[in-house]
């Protein structure tokens, strides 16, 4: 593979195969580097030398995260253990959420994000960790906060850190927005990292659903872009390795 594009992927896509053997096989596939891994298997990956490109486990929910202040306390314990644990395993990439709105309006949701951050933001910075909150779509996460490139974007604004970027899911924002091109052109300095998967159905990137992805990989390249873009589609292929490696050859720009 060209390997301009950083390739992982997302087990739990793939969670019929058990972790250790899917570490293989994305190794004889050419990719090093897997996404959504809590601490508990870091020394799996340790083992077959991959690497974390995006981790997790210090969250509650998608449902329940910053824009709540009923729950900082506990996101603010959770992400200050772990945000260390991150760094001393040689990770950079940590997963957060805005959680849902819950009859809160989106500017109250942002100052409250805003209030919980801003008191982990300075140990994700001295660890050289990125918190990343991930975008949702409205169909597949009705009420989710974080839904909009527009509020993730303001977001990163006022925090204003290095340490605090967003997680650009493609297929999310096609669903939610479209213009996935534009938008990336014009908003890649506030995205931390990419996930893919075919439009519609959360299936096989190929050329059976809507987004070229090609092209997409093309416009990230061109901005500049050296993080990671995962795999997050659910293979319906009886053949779903196949899928997979069909897929990193789709991105592989």
């Amino acid at each position: 593979m060209r390997n301009n594009i950083n390739h992982s992927v997302c087990q739990w896509c793939f969670n019929d195969t058990a972790l250790e053997d899917f570490l293989v096989i994305i190794k004889d596939l050419g990719v090093t580097a897997i996404d959504l891994i809590g601490p508990k298997d870091w020394p799996l990956l340790a083992k077959h030398n991959i690497h974390c490109a995006m981790c997790n486990g210090a969250e509650i929910s998608l449902e329940h995260g910053w824009n709540n202040p009923e729950y900082h306390h506990q996101l603010i314990k959770n992400y200050t253990e772990l945000i260390p644990q991150v760094a001393a395993a040689g990770y950079t990439n940590l997963i957060c959420f805005s959680g849902n709105n819950d009859g809160l309006d989106k500017e109250t949701g942002m100052q409250n994000c805003i209030n919980g951050l801003s008191k982990i933001i300075p140990l994700a910075e001295k660890h050289s960790v990125v918190l990343q909150m991930e975008l949702f779509n409205q169909a597949d996460h009705p009420d989710y906060m974080c839904d909009s490139t527009e509020w993730g974007v303001a977001l990163c604004k006022k925090i204003n850190s290095p340490s605090f970027k967003l997680l650009f899911d493609i297929y999310h924002m096609q669903i939610q927005e479209g213009n996935i091109i534009k938008t990336i052109q014009n908003n890649y300095m506030y995205f931390g990292h990419y996930h893919t998967a075919g439009v519609p159905g959360r299936n096989e990137i190929n050329h059976t659903q809507e987004l070229n992805y090609s092209a997409i990989m093309k416009a990230i390249l061109a901005t500049g872009f050296t993080g990671y873009v995962a795999q997050e589609f659910i293979p319906v292929s009886k053949n779903k390795i196949q899928s997979l490696r069909e897929s990193f050859l789709i991105c592989d720009v």
